[in-house]
């Protein structure tokens, strides 16, 4: 999901000093109350950049009812017992500050930005959306007609369906990486009721697992104060129970096609669930052998199959939905109809040699300087830390990841690298999904 910010003329840029240093090192990690609150002062002045989460994503939806999670959520910005959402508002506008929140597949995610005399504000702003939303039922209904217009517009979206087919062809039911059909969550978008989402609300919102992340001119004594300030009294929140089911070779056919009239490109997902987590031990190499195959516009499938043989519009490999739950690699395409046939042939080609030979030792040196290279890069904003801090914790691991990340990656053998590839891809399992007008099939 990307966001802009007001604050483009201030975003910061970190001293040169906090991503050279042990990151950890300069944290501050303490609970408030039951709240996880993390804070990193950096060389930035007068910026703050918060990211905050709390598990109420998609998976804390009861099974009848996928759309309840993502319904409530959205009801956090659209006015609280306090202040309708005009004056909210006009709070953060008035000050150049922002603050949302988006609802994923595990998490409810909360993005801000401000000026370190206004985090009190976005604090207690942040504090009094989660806690009193007013669940207006005009405002309730609108959101209704948002989420279901959306769904209606991705219906003619050749990347979304086949993503969303592919999903259904890996995963089982009861998986969060699964996607229900469009027609299950409109029928559960116009059945839910708002006592439904008051009830949702009430079971699992509160601070017991929230978490506030703060990087930039921050004063943790200062955050740490707002914080039990504008949380007191203020109990309750449960995580839902995890998910057993896991993603594997499913019995479901291993080429696949949703037709779509009329459509001047056609959209490939083909690919296999791996069954790891982000923090298994097979995964970063897996993920740094899968970057060297489709990771950009050095990397293997778009040097053949677009820049050499002119097939496609873009091409890439990665790893999916990995961070909490067994994840998914695949590689995702365009192509013209005309060019279908040849566009998946090309891509095999790769695809085979790579699995079968696996990466060089000159292809793993210069993917472990890139990736260390982007990833310090990333570190240099406080948006960019605060995100990398937020996805650290959610994939369970402490802070001190952040500095041994790039360790990691540098401590990396090809043997590894080439030893995950063959393990965790079977090409002979994959699924191969195709959505838009392919010649021969039928709506």
């Amino acid at each position: 999901m990307k966001r802009i910010f007001s604050l483009l003329p201030v975003l910061g840029l970190l001293s040169a000093v906090t991503v050279s240093a042990k990151i950890a090192d300069n944290i501050s990690r303490t609970q408030v109350g039951t709240i996880d609150v993390v804070s990193l002062t950096t060389g930035v002045k007068d910026v703050v950049t918060l990211r905050g989460t709390l598990p109420v994503g998609n998976v804390a939806a009861p099974e009848n009812n996928p759309a309840l999670a993502r319904l409530t959520g959205s009801m956090l910005d659209k006015g609280t017992t306090q202040k309708d959402k005009f004056a909210i508002a006009q709070q953060l506008e008035s000050v150049g500050a922002t603050l949302n929140f988006g609802v994923g597949n595990e998490v409810l995610t909360i993005a801000g930005k401000c000026l370190k005399k206004d985090v009190p504000l976005l604090i207690s702003l942040i504090a009094e959306q989660l806690r009193s939303p007013a669940f207006a039922p005009e405002e309730f209904a609108k959101v209704q007609k948002q989420y279901a217009g959306a769904l209606q517009r991705a219906l003619d979206d050749t990347d979304t369906r086949a993503s969303d087919a592919f999903t259904r062809a890996v995963y089982p039911l009861g998986h969060p990486n699964r996607q229900p059909p469009t027609d299950e969550l409109l029928a559960a978008i116009n059945g839910t009721t708002l006592d439904a989402v008051k009830a949702f609300h009430a079971a699992y919102y509160g601070p017991a697992h929230l978490t506030l992340i703060l990087v930039g001119d921050v004063d943790s004594a200062t955050v740490q104060g707002e914080v039990a300030r504008a949380f007191a009294g203020w109990t309750g929140g449960k995580r839902p129970t995890p998910p057993t089911a896991r993603g594997g070779d499913l019995d479901a056919p291993r080429d696949q096609t949703v037709f779509m009239a009329d459509k001047t490109n056609v959209s490939v997902v083909w690919g296999m669930a791996t069954g790891l987590r982000y923090r298994d031990p097979d995964t970063l190499a897996l993920r740094v052998g899968t970057d060297v195959l489709g990771g950009g516009f050095s990397a293997r499938l778009m040097g053949n199959v677009r820049d050499k043989e002119g097939l496609t519009y873009g091409i890439g490999a990665g790893v999916m939905g990995d961070s909490v739950r067994d994840g998914d690699w695949r590689i995702m395409a365009n192509f013209s109809p005309a060019l279908l046939e040849k566009g998946v042939e090309s891509t095999r080609r790769q695809l085979t040699k790579w699995h079968e030979d696996g990466i060089t030792a000159d292809e793993l040196a210069k993917r472990k300087t890139d990736l260390t290279g982007s990833y310090k890069v990333g570190l240099s904003t406080t948006t960019g830390m605060a995100t990398t801090l937020m996805n650290t914790l959610i994939r369970g691991y402490d802070v001190t990841w952040l500095d041994e990340y790039p360790e990691k990656i540098q401590a990396l053998k090809l043997v590894e690298v080439n030893g995950a590839i063959k393990k965790h891809v079977n090409p002979g399992k994959l699924v191969l999904l195709k959505a838009g007008t392919v010649t021969g099939a039928v709506k």
